[in-house]
């Protein structure tokens, strides 16, 4: 028996007026999606626990299996065990994104954030900016990581879980009052912005009329994470495949196998059949019995505020995802459960995360049922089915 978890990420959201007040998830066409849910069920479902704040890292760690409440100890900790960062028991990790603020203003409190992401800037092109971070502002107490894309890592030595503000969260926003508290973040915030503002790449990217990555942004602090093995959590051997450095540090924490894609990027242009391949080929011809597929773009489109991508990147999912992993199962004989669902909302109308409840798709290749319902959040919660604790839903998944 193969499982698998596919999870479109953010990829939940509220009703749109130009999509005659339909969500993204149900104006986009996506045949085998509905079509599964057809056979199979829907209901929703809690993942962030109530007081916590909605993220990626509380949300996957809660559909993983993992409560929130009592494994979570900061975003950051965990895309630093992807970059390979050897943290200390006494070490803070922070997320250090790359950002576009705005320009004109004379003092940097007076700027407005305008893309949490750059413009999906790539790695390499952050990679030679970070390094001039780096040069600059790199001491025995602060240590810079290069991530994948716009998403990168600082390292405190012996430093302290701040409170800091998560820059998609005031897109568009005067960014004076969200600086943080600390005197030394804050300053070297300031003093990324005068390394990046006028670096060639920056020039470069203004003159082709893409948003510069001109300066740093600290948020997610967090401590050294502490997980179990996944094959203890869910007795199946365990493997991930995602484009992002929060997964993939789950799935190092959890001691799961990490599959990496060529060309898998995150975004809207992610190598989609590479990764429907790669879940084959690992339940197929590896070995393992438990795969995760993580797609980022329909976060990303929600972050950027554009409706017509979004509903894009959930096509996508559906067409290119979902689809071929399905008939590729079906052709190797291969009885299967699986599950489609999001981590969280993030709603067009906000440009971030939201707490709502999500829609899950449970389709067993050996129960194959007859309903006339489509996967979406107004007819997952019209069956009044609702998982109250999203770490319980593993467990609904391997039927322990």
């Amino acid at each position: 028996m193969k499982y698998l978890v596919i999870l479109g990420d953010g990829m939940a959201d509220r009703p749109i007026e130009s999509l005659g007040n339909q969500t993204p998830l149900e104006y986009a066409h996506t045949p085998k999606m509905d079509e599964l849910a057809a056979k199979g069920e829907i209901g929703m479902v809690h993942t962030i626990p109530d007081g916590m704040k909605p993220g990626s890292d509380t949300a996957n760690l809660s559909v993983l299996g993992y409560n929130p409440r009592k494994f979570y100890s900061g975003r950051s900790p965990l895309e630093a065990l992807s970059i390979g960062v050897p943290m200390r028991d006494t070490d803070i990790a922070l997320r250090c994104n790359l950002v576009t603020l705005s320009e004109e203003e004379d003092c940097y409190e007076e700027r407005t954030i305008i893309d949490h992401s750059s413009g999906e800037i790539s790695t390499e092109d952050c990679a030679v900016l970070l390094e001039a971070v780096r040069n600059e502002l790199e001491t025995e107490e602060f240590k810079f990581y290069v991530g994948t894309s716009y998403r990168h890592c600082l390292i405190w030595d012996k430093g302290e879980v701040v409170d800091l503000v998560q820059p998609h969260d005031v897109l568009g926003q005067k960014i004076g009052d969200k600086l943080p508290e600390n005197p030394k973040l804050r300053e070297m915030m300031e003093r990324s912005y005068d390394i990046l503002v006028n670096h060639p790449i920056n020039i470069e990217r203004k003159k082709k009329g893409l948003n510069p990555a001109n300066s740093c942004w600290f948020w997610g602090a967090g401590t050294k994470p502490a997980l179990y093995p996944f094959k203890e959590r869910a007795h199946v051997n365990g493997a991930m495949i995602s484009a992002v450095d929060l997964l993939k540090g789950i799935a190092v924490g959890t001691s799961m196998k990490v599959i990496e894609v060529e060309g898998a990027n995150g975004g809207l242009d992610t190598n989609y059949a590479g990764k429907a391949q790669a879940a084959i080929d690992v339940l197929t011809k590896d070995g393992y019995d438990f795969v995760y597929v993580h797609l980022e773009g329909p976060d990303e489109m929600g972050h950027q505020g554009s409706v017509e991508k979004k509903v894009k990147a959930i096509e996508n999912l559906d067409e290119k995802i979902i689809r071929p992993i399905v008939e590729g199962l079906e052709a190797a004989g291969e009885e299967f459960r699986m599950v489609v669902l999001p981590d969280h909302p993030t709603p067009i109308c906000i440009r971030t995360h939201s707490s709502e409840n999500v829609p899950y798709l449970l389709y067993d290749s050996r129960k194959p049922q007859t309903n006339s319902w489509h996967y979406n959040e107004r007819e997952a919660v019209v069956t009044g089915k609702l998982i109250e604790e999203g770490h319980m839903l593993i467990e609904y998944l391997l039927e322990m």
